[in-house]
């Protein structure tokens, strides 16, 4: 859940107790965060539900380090067994875990599958988790990793904008181009921004609140809704093709 959504959520109801949950359609719930530490880490996506483990693994099966970015992989009751006639699915993000895996016990008779999420987090000191972003939609510039969910995020903080999505396209120099498209927050119609000052707005409030490498190299505005998958996220390939033609223009 974005920041500011959570912080108007909690003053228009000021006595819920948001739980802040990440899941798995493969595993169901995977972590929670509790509502006495979401004014101390409202970006955390919390600690393992019960009678799940979270790992947070590179890419040849170790454990990462401390706020060291890795692999989510969930182990648990929880695990299913697979996709429903998809072995190929299956192999992708059914592993079994290596027997000097975190938590392994070398008394275990059979092997133990996980669920490889394919999400990149990282775990701090205190065993909390953030979420970073998914693996395959990462973006590279100027040398740095950026998740579109951090870009994202600091353009809701900017409190100008209903939806928005970012995506990186190819660049010869940079790697990857970040773009950015999004919808006008609704107004009443005598403060409402028209399109070319809402881009412009949006782009100095970027430069004001990231670093160079992480502002947007194009911004789309268009009317909403974004459009979304099946399970309600963001379509961000249909959003990188539709736009991201336009940005090469």
């Amino acid at each position: 859940m974005p920041r500011a959504t959570l912080a108007l959520l909690r003053e228009r109801l000021p006595k819920s107790r948001p739980f802040l949950m990440y899941g798995l359609t493969e595993a169901f719930r995977s972590t929670y965060l509790p509502p006495d530490q979401v004014d101390e880490r409202p970006d955390s996506i919390g600690k393992a539900i019960p009678n799940a483990e979270i790992l947070v693994l590179r890419e040849d099966g170790s454990a990462c380090g401390i706020d060291e970015p890795g692999e989510l992989v969930h182990r648990g009751a929880l695990v299913g067994m697979g996709y429903w006639n998809d072995a190929a699915k299956t192999a992708e993000r059914y592993k079994l875990l290596a027997r000097d895996a975190p938590g392994q016990s070398a008394a275990l008779a059979l092997p133990e599958y996980a669920v490889f999420s394919g999400d990149t987090v990282r775990m701090d000191a205190q065993g909390y988790l953030y979420f970073i972003g998914r693996r395959d939609e990462m973006m590279k510039t100027s040398g740095y990793r950026v998740s579109p969910t951090e870009v994202e995020e600091i353009v809701y903080a900017t409190q100008l904008v209903g939806e928005c999505a970012a995506f990186g396209t190819e660049h010869p120099t940079l790697g990857h181009a970040i773009q950015l498209v999004a919808t006008p927050r609704p107004r009443d119609s005598d403060s409402a921004l028209g399109d070319e000052q809402l881009a412009g707005a949006l782009l100095a409030e970027c430069r004001l609140r990231m670093p160079t490498y992480m502002v947007p190299a194009g911004i789309f505005i268009t009317c909403g809704p974004l459009p979304r998958n099946v399970n309600g996220k963001l379509d961000r390939p249909l959003i990188s093709g539709n736009w991201g033609s336009q940005a090469g223009q």
